[in-house]
């Protein structure tokens, strides 16, 4: 296949279209390093030339893996990675986005990774205990040390993603490059204001799930048993419990889904890339294969191309704008998960 490159951002660097995601590297997912290092490797041979992967993932061991396979091989690569979810240990300061934490959790991942450099470095979620401020100095200080190259934030919110460029402009500060949000046939929330300021602030965006954490593989249909032991399910059972109301939309929707896929000669999962691929605003869609077949297989549609009438369809299935399921289990904002920032404790109100 011949593999479309793209600029990241105003970075310079460029990029494949497709990224390989290694969040399935490791227990979580494959626990065979070997087996790993072959996915790794096919994919760079099939022109891939970015890697993402994150120091949470099965808690450090994928950057490990990333590391060992990439030996011989590093200067080719652009490598990301991310902090932010707790690591190592426990304590209220092992994790964040404080400069503290970020300082120490960056020379963690680059033993790991066994290099020098990261090439984009990504806060994984906002931290709201932490001025922005701080988190973007402290960012800034790592690329004059030649730590790492260039920053970016993962599945921010548009109104974190403003704040941040906002200050960043007023304090004369270095300015995130990239945002990584989740994106699928599913999960078109982003469109709505996401992707459009990423365009307008020249962000690149490199998108995760574009199968919908596997919903769009093609392997879960209503009404069908489904292992909830393995794969993605193990991960978070309730997203493909069929027996649950609130799946019944999105599997509804992903089997129309395929019969799309279908009547214009493709799988579910083509189809789903090639989707996330055509959006104006994104640089890179990242593959998350946790065998070599779901790579193969991935790659192989990696030259689809959808026509507008394809597009169309797609629209009519699922509205632009709409998300099917919650799109993130792993943040909410703090407005909805602490009761007290959007409610007034009881004793205030009856005092008042």
């Amino acid at each position: 296949m011949t593999m479309n490159y793209r600029a990241l951002g105003g970075t310079g660097i460029k990029v494949s279209a497709h990224c390989l995601g290694t969040m399935m590297f490791g227990h979580v997912g494959n626990p065979d390093h070997d087996d790993c290092a072959r996915i790794l490797h096919t994919a760079l041979d099939g022109g891939i030339n970015f890697v993402d992967t994150a120091d949470m993932y099965s808690d450090g061991e994928s950057e490990e893996i990333v590391g060992k396979a990439l030996r011989g091989r590093r200067d080719d690569v652009v490598l990301a990675t991310k902090v932010h979810f707790p690591m190592g240990g426990e304590g209220p300061n092992r994790g964040g986005n404080s400069r503290r934490w970020i300082v120490s959790a960056v020379e963690e991942s680059l033993r790991r990774l066994g290099t020098d450099w990261i090439d984009l470095y990504q806060v994984h979620r906002p931290d709201h205990a932490t001025d922005i401020e701080e988190t973007l100095s402290a960012l800034g200080d790592l690329v004059r040390q030649g730590k790492i190259r260039a920053f970016g934030c993962s599945s921010f919110p548009v109104e974190d993603i403003l704040e941040a460029h906002y200050v960043a402009e007023r304090r004369g500060l270095p300015r995130f490059r990239t945002e990584q949000p989740p994106y699928s046939m599913l999960g078109r929330g982003v469109e709505r204001s996401v992707l459009p300021a990423c365009q307008r602030l020249g962000m690149g965006v490199l998108t995760w799930s574009p199968l919908a954490w596997g919903v769009l593989s093609g392997r879960y249909r209503k009404g069908e048993r489904v292992d909830l032991t393995t794969g993605r399910p193990a991960l978070n059972p309730g997203r493909f419990d069929p027996a649950l109301p609130e799946n019944g939309p999105k599997l509804a929707a992903a089997a129309k889904l395929a019969e799309l896929a279908d009547e214009i000669g493709c799988s579910l999962p083509d189809l789903a890339i090639a989707f996330v691929v055509a959006h104006p605003a994104v640089t890179s869609v990242i593959l998350g294969p946790r065998t070599m077949t779901q790579l193969e297989s991935s790659l192989k549609g990696a030259a689809l191309v959808l026509d507008d009438e394809t597009m169309d369809r797609i629209d009519e299935i699922v509205p632009p704008g709409k998300d099917q399921y919650h799109v993130d289990a792993a943040w909410s904002p703090e407005s909805l998960t602490d009761v007290t920032r959007r409610r007034r404790p009881l004793t205030e109100r009856a005092a008042a």
